[in-house]
Formats: structure tokens, C-alpha cells, sequence
């Protein structure tokens, strides 16, 4: 059996998910452990706020493992489990994600994941099946289809824009210079290029900071949904023709669910400050994606 950890944002639910239905449609036997959710682990979680929110999905199904069958795989917890693992490491069966691509999780048949599993090239071609399973509920407020209805009536372009916790000392380290200002001018720059009548769509969690930066005619800033209601924010991407990412899951996946044949997708060279990137590769693994750098260039 292999056993996918589900954890961190809904972003990441969604790539850890994406993995799992790509292991079964390889016909593994394969479960996702749902206990890094659970109220017993919450303190010792680093972003103990997160929420199982792929359960919003009604159609995304899965088996959840038992308690027993993480055990078995990844060992007894607390000293003496340690020391057992120590001593015959052959009872751990662990995999953590350590490279963007990861080919050799294709032949594993009995370990436990630790990985968010972003790269495109693992469940690119089954993207249609999990179009399909990541159908959103109705939303309570009424502006989302009056939006989802501005977004389908022209060459709509969502532009996401992350903020927020990216700010921070420690995130800003990992994640920042790297979606700039420069950035996006470039993206819009060469969306305008292929589409003079693109209209940009702009989604942040700083919506003061878009207003004031997007202000002029050829852009709408969405501030709709809240709280736990940005998850409508996906869905109002995926209406887009085309879409223009942040360095985050959350765009990642509104491009994704983009079903638009003709889409142009947009994306920072790099997603992190610890990647380098390597033209070659990273082509091969987004294929079809158009890579932007920090001053605003195709690369």
C-alpha cells in the first residue's frame, strides 16, 4: 500500500489529492492519511489554522488510511519508536520529496509520502479526470456568478497576486523578489501581445495593495471572497481564458481547472528562492506553460 500524507493549504490538498488519483489510475493500491487535520495533531502543526478543505469537493473522493496502517508503514511514534527505527530502519518506509520530479514514486508499491507533488508532469494527463473531480459547491453570494459571468464575456486573464504571510521575515526569505512588480508588468506586457483586448482579473489576499497598484481601465480587482470563501476564488480564475500565476498552489490550481483549449498560462520561473532554474527541465515538466522571471522576461 501507498500512503499519501495530506497537509498544508488547499493548494497543496489539491496536488497531494492529484497524486493519489494518479497512483490509482496506475492501478496502486493507494490511501490518504487525513491525520495531520485532526484536532489531537493540531499543536504540532506549524499552520495549525489550515483546514481539510478538499472535502469542499463533494466529488473528490477518497480512503482515508487507519491509524494502524500508518504504523506500519512509518513506525511507532515517541522514544521507543525512534530507537526501533534506528536500529532496524528496513520497518520505516519513508519517502519524503526532496526534487521537483520524482519518477521513481511510479514503481513504489508499499511507502508512505511525505510531499506536496507540484510539478505538473505527474498528473498532467490525467488532468481531465480531476477537472472533473474538483467541482465547486454553489456559493452563497450572488456576486460570484454576476463576476463569473464578467469573466466569461471577453479575453478575461486572472492575475493572482500573493501577499500576506509571504511577507513575513521568514517566508519572505523563501518566497520573495520573485513574483515583482516586474513580474507582472512582463506577464501583462506579453498577454497584451497575443491579446490587445485582454482584460486582467486581479485576485490577492491584499486587496488595498491591488486597488492601488491595478487602478486603471484594463483591470477588475475581485474582492468578493473572505476568509473561507477565497476558495471561490479558484472557481473565478478557472472561468479565465488565460491566467497569469503567483509563486502559490492557489493560482497553480486555478490555471489548471482553466478548461479553455487556447489557454495561455503564466507562471514565475521559479517558485522559490532555494530553486534554480534550469530552462531545459522545467519545460519538460510544466509543458506548456510560459515561465516569466523577476524583471519581467520570458525564460
Amino acid at each position: 500500500m501507498i500512503i499519501i500524507q495530506l497537509a498544508g493549504g488547499l493548494g497543496n490538498q489539491m496536488q497531494q489529492y492529484a497524486m493519489y488519483q494518479k497512483l490509482l489510475s496506475l492501478g496502486k493500491k493507494v490511501k490518504l492519511d487525513i491525520s495531520w487535520f485532526e484536532e489531537k495533531n493540531r499543536q504540532k502543526n506549524v499552520y495549525a489554522r489550515r483546514e481539510l478543505e478538499l472535502n469542499y469537493f463533494k466529488k473528490a473522493e477518497y480512503e482515508a488510511c487507519t491509524e494502524e496502517e500508518r504504523k506500519a508503514l512509518v513506525g511507532e511514534g515517541g522514544f521507543a519508536g525512534k530507537i526501533k527505527g534506528k536500529l532496524f530502519p528496513g520497518t520505516r518506509k519513508i519517502f519524503r520529496e526532496t526534487e521537483m520530479y520524482h519518477p521513481e514514486i511510479f514503481d513504489f508499491e508499499d511507502r508512505y509520502l511525505y510531499g506536496y507533488f507540484a510539478c505538473e508532469k505527474y498528473y498532467a494527463d490525467i488532468m481531465e479526470i480531476l477537472q472533473e473531480q474538483f467541482v465547486f459547491p454553489p456559493s452563497g453570494n450572488p456576486e460570484n456568478q454576476k463576476m463569473a459571468e464578467r469573466i466569461a464575456d471577453g479575453e478575461s486573464v486572472s492575475l493572482h497576486i500573493r501577499r500576506g504571510d509571504y511577507l513575513d521575515a521568514e517566508n519572505m526569505a523563501m518566497f520573495g523578489n520573485i513574483c515583482t512588480e516586474e513580474y507582472y508588468a512582463g506577464a501583462i506586457r506579453e498577454m497584451k501581445k497575443i491579446y490587445p483586448s485582454a482584460h486582467f482579473f486581479v485576485f490577492s489576499d491584499d486587496i488595498p495593495y491591488a486597488k492601488e497598484t491595478y487602478s486603471g481601465e484594463e483591470f477588475t480587482v475581485v474582492d468578493i471572497n473572505r476568509g473561507k470563501d477565497s476558495f471561490f476564488d479558484i472557481w473565478l480564475m478557472s472561468g479565465c481564458r488565460h491566467n497569469i500565476c503567483a509563486n502559490s498552489t492557489f493560482s497553480f490550481w486555478g490555471a489548471r481547472l482553466n478548461r479553455n483549449k487556447g489557454k495561455v498560462v503564466m507562471r514565475p520561473f521559479i517558485h522559490k528562492n532555494s530553486q534554480k532554474f534550469e530552462p531545459e527541465l522545467m519545460h519538460e515538466l510544466w509543458k506548456g506553460w510560459v515561465f516569466i522571471d523577476n524583471r519581467g522576461n520570458i525564460c
